[in-house]
């Protein structure tokens, strides 16, 4: 498979005019122009999913295969290697940032910060990397395509909200690339911005849905996971079962093993893990102690990787702390770039996300672990739920999802320009839509692909060749 080539993401030694120079040398080895087209070359996109089912837990990949079936959208979500294999074949540049590797819609979203305010930005790194960031521009503008046919969104109702998402990352790329670095890296959307700059484009009634948004995840803290997703038995604080998405450890029987000795190797993990955070962080674990832990099922394309849902109580059980301690294992990007330099996959998605977030989750951590079917395995920790919402793209109306496009390319680039040379990827984009509409080109193809792909998966599973189960 073609490998990429890469330069220093700073463009290190040299002045602000030579990396510019640079990036409007590009041009000339990748005309602009030259994204808007792409062949689909190597191995068919089922046999890429089938591939990673080794690495799940057998009795969720049916779930993932129900999950991604549902629509063109959500088999989008969840086939983040087969485009990583498609986009591998398509011009780069050479300048490499800290790439999301999965960055469509549903990847952005609200959390809180440390500080206790709502944030905007990408929330989902299982696929972080160095690499192309047009990987992450295309990948983001092909979501917006796919969104915009799920929603019954006309041909250009579609096209201005793939040119806002783009037009917008370039936009802001060019802005950027005229601050300092430090600005750069203070740089934020708050949910003061998110109303300032965005909600004006939109009517009341999408307005409304905004703000009930914004309350929404403001509830979604400890407590208001207390209230959901645990019961008091026989005196203690249990998880609920709502199998097969999450099934408590006593009724849990993981890889053959006994719930008791599980449970000994899932506290291990936790003090393993607790040396990854930083000294005043452990002290603040420390104040917490194990109550339960559950296999809880997530997303889309995570279904069957390894998710466990702690529950850990500080001086009563109205103090609670849920911890997810997430499976990571080799990014989508991996094989068509080159490996991580982190030997352990739950420090490749940590060290990306803060990376790219202007502000991460203080119980953010990783750790390595053998006892899972005699496999040793990565993991990365943090917050169940920390004020965090996502936006129902299935609803938006064609104003509304320009309006989020344009926020999510806004987004993007400020976490490209944190890692990457913003000047030479700004000066290569420039001040014209070239880019912006070559990219609208390739997001329709990629969208068409896609619905041959969803269309072959679920013809696959009516013809029993892939079994599926609801979950």
């Amino acid at each position: 498979m073609t490998r990429t080539t890469t330069d220093s993401m700073l463009g290190a030694g040299l002045s602000r005019a030579e990396r510019a120079d640079r990036g409007k040398a590009a041009r000339l080895r990748v005309p602009r122009s030259a994204h808007a087209t792409w062949t689909r070359a190597g191995p068919g996109p089922l046999e890429l999913l089938a591939g990673q089912d080794a690495a799940r837990i057998p009795e969720l990949v049916p779930v993932r295969y129900f999950r991604m079936a549902a629509t063109p959208f959500t088999y989008f979500r969840g086939a983040a290697l087969p485009m990583a294999a498609d986009l591998a074949g398509t011009p780069v540049t050479g300048f490499t940032v800290q790439t999301c590797g999965d960055a469509h819609l549903m990847n952005f979203g609200l959390f809180a910060s440390p500080e206790r305010r709502l944030v905007f930005d990408i929330n989902d790194f299982d696929e972080t990397l160095p690499g192309p960031w047009e990987w992450d521009v295309k990948r983001l503008a092909a979501s917006v395509e796919v969104a915009g046919r799920d929603n019954g969104h006309s041909a250009k109702g579609r096209t201005t909200a793939v040119l806002a998402a783009v037009g917008e990352y370039r936009r802001a790329l060019r802005e950027l690339a005229g601050r300092t670095a430090l600005e750069v890296w203070y740089a934020h959307a708050d949910v003061g911005m998110l109303r300032e700059e965005f909600a004006r484009e939109l009517s009341a009634a999408p307005r409304r849905r905004l703000d009930r948004a914004v309350a929404k995840a403001r509830t979604a803290d400890h407590l208001g996971s207390l209230r959901r997703f645990t019961t008091v038995d026989d005196g203690r604080v249990r998880i609920l079962a709502d199998e097969p998405r999450i099934v408590p450890l006593d009724r849990l029987a993981g890889d053959g093993q006994d719930p008791d000795v599980l449970a000994g190797r899932l506290t291990r993990i936790l003090q393993a893990y607790r040396r990854s955070l930083e000294p005043e962080r452990r002290a603040l674990l420390d104040r917490y102690t194990l109550a339960d832990m559950a296999l809880k099922v997530v997303g889309v394309g995570s279904v069957g990787t390894r998710c466990w849902m702690v529950l850990l109580l500080g001086n009563d059980e109205k103090d609670p702390l849920f911890l997810q301690a997430k499976q990571a294992g080799e990014s989508v990007f991996e094989p068509f770039t080159a490996p991580s330099a982190f030997a352990n996959a739950g420090q490749r998605v940590v060290v990306g996300q803060r990376l790219m977030q202007t502000v991460s989750d203080i119980f953010l951590g990783w750790v390595r672990v053998r006892g899972f079917g005699d496999h040793t395995q990565d993991f990365y920790v943090r917050q169940l739920r920390d004020g965090k919402g996502s936006a129902a793209v299935s609803d938006m109306r064609p104003d509304v999802l320009a309006a989020y496009a344009r926020l999510c390319g806004w987004t993007l680039a400020r976490a490209h320009a944190r890692s990457g040379d913003s000047v030479a990827i700004a000066a290569y984009l420039g001040s014209s839509p070239v880019f912006d509409t070559a990219v609208r080109a390739f997001a329709t193809t990629a969208a068409d692909q896609n619905e041959r792909d969803h269309g072959a998966l679920c013809a696959a599973i009516a013809d029993g060749g892939i079994p599926t189960r609801e979950g």
